[in-house]
């Protein structure tokens, strides 16, 4: 740890706190056995750490029947991602293979060597035929669905490589959600089932194509947002022209100080896309029966909501590449391992906090609050804040806790009876004690009381006894 992250961790303590609890009371629903893998396979978990950082962890963690299978979809579609991005590849050897990338997982020993050197992900291409080695020998239902996926995605990547190189980019808010479908949906879509297939999902996700398009639509449009200044240097652009020119004249406009405002605006509207995903992807989630699926799956979606507060009417978006700090991306994991209800509040916390960053001079401002709106709605259907079981239990356990308040409030009575008593008898006595001193003060003859009560003398005496009783304590002159 360098010298700037202990003083951050200093001054956010909470964040250490979550990096601390995460790495000690975190425990995997299960546990990948290196041991038993061969060496070939070791090596697709050594690239699957090395080209990703957040998927690789809840990867290994999953249910053992899809921890390979999911492990190598990762892996191809890593690999078809890498040739789309890799610029030093010309268009016409670069659209062929990703047309044909389906076909190279049947091809014992393929690599490919010719990415850029300063590919950051090329050693995996490189070295692929480990990865063609492992695919075939999961289960062929298993590979059908991998295939189709790839097969798929490969021709939109194609499509979409095809029109940037001809400057053609992407227009209409259309062809973006249809740019997103390629490089997301259809991982979600594949995803699911293999969920299915494996019997650890409600089979009934696969009749809803748009719950399993919003579970990719929603990790590509926050990235896609969050990116923009990374893909502006890579001449590269998938803002939709539709939504920018509504705020600027040109795309590189957005990137000028002066157009600050407007820069945030338009970022707002595409914000205010793809939070009308969030509350699919809960629904989504409640589909998912086993506890490690369910991780693999909300962990992405709850680090999305958390980077949407961060890059919302963030101006530095357009000076470099933000994310999550490792701390607040503990908190996120340990909050999204548990169950929908815990992860839903998860959700709401991050709503909240887009409606604090809200502003009416946003153009976009209501139906921003309408998004965040519909997604408490859906979490109030799903989880009533007002619980007909916990009603029926507070009315159950009323009358006894009424009666425990009335035997309290009896109780505190006689106390304060107990009090006024006690402070009427000491305000009697020192009144008492007052009116003898002052009496003493002024010559009063205390001993001559107390002589005549010893007499027996209890009754106020007549004048002529008063007389003979002066004249027994009367010294005369002196």
């Amino acid at each position: 740890m360098g010298v700037s992250s202990v003083l951050y961790y200093a001054i956010h303590f909470q964040e250490l706190r979550n990096i601390v609890q995460w790495k000690t009371w975190h425990n995997p629903v299960h546990e990948r056995d290196p041991q038993k893998e061969t060496p070939s396979l070791q090596k697709c978990f050594h690239y699957l750490d090395m080209t990703s950082r957040s998927f690789a962890v809840v990867i290994q963690e999953l249910h053992p029947e899809l921890l390979v299978p999911i492990a190598l979809f990762y892996l191809i579609l890593r690999g078809m991602d890498t040739i789309e991005d890799d610029m030093t590849i010309p268009l016409s050897e670069k659209e062929d293979l990703l047309r044909n990338f389906h076909k190279v997982t049947e091809k014992d020993g393929w690599t490919f060597e010719g990415s850029g050197p300063e590919e950051k992900d090329r050693d995996l291409l490189v070295q692929f035929h480990y990865v063609v080695e492992e695919y075939k020998k999961i289960k062929p239902v298993y590979r059908e669905i991998i295939n189709d996926i790839t097969h798929q995605m490969g021709d939109g990547m194609a499509d979409y490589c095809k029109k940037a190189a001809q400057n053609i980019h992407v227009e209409t808010v259309k062809e973006y959600d249809l740019y997103c479908h390629y490089v997301a949906g259809l991982v979600g879509n594949g995803l699911t089932r293999l969920f299915v297939e494996s019997g650890l999902a409600n089979p009934a996700l696969n009749e809803r194509p748009q719950l399993q398009a919003a579970m990719g639509h929603f990790l590509q449009k926050t990235n896609i947002i969050r990116d923009v200044k990374e893909d502006y240097d890579d001449k590269r652009r998938f803002w939709p022209t539709e939504v920018w020119s509504k705020y600027v004249t040109n795309f590189e406009d957005l990137f000028k100080p002066e157009n600050q405002e407007a820069a945030m605006n338009c970022s707002s509207e595409l914000v205010l896309d793809a939070l009308n995903h969030a509350d699919e992807c809960l629904f989504y989630l409640a589909g998912l029966k086993e506890q490690s699926v369910f991780n693999f799956a909300a962990i992405p979606q709850a680090m999305a909501m958390a980077t949407m507060v961060l890059i919302f009417r963030n101006p530095n978006i357009y000076k470099k590449n933000i994310k999550i700090t490792k701390g607040e991306a503990c908190r996120v994991m340990l909050d999204s391992t548990q169950n929908l209800k815990v992860l839903s509040e998860v959700f709401l916390r991050y709503v909240q906090q887009i409606r604090q960053k809200n502003t009416p001079k946003d153009p976009n401002f209501l139906r921003i609050s309408i998004a965040c709106g519909k997604i408490e709605k859906f979490v109030e259907s799903v989880f009533p804040s007002q619980d007909p079981k916990a009603l029926a239990k507070a009315a159950d356990a009323a009358p006894s806790a009424a009666q425990k308040a009335k035997d309290t409030e009896a109780e505190e009575a006689k106390q304060d009876m107990m009090y006024m008593l006690i402070a009427v008898m000491g305000t009697l006595f020192t009144l008492s004690c007052i009116m003898i001193g002052v009496a003493w003060l002024f010559g009063a003859r205390f001993d001559v009381a107390v002589d005549q009560l010893k007499n027996g003398q209890w009754r106020h005496p007549s004048p002529s006894s008063a007389e003979t009783i002066v004249s027994q304590y009367d010294h005369g002159e002196l």
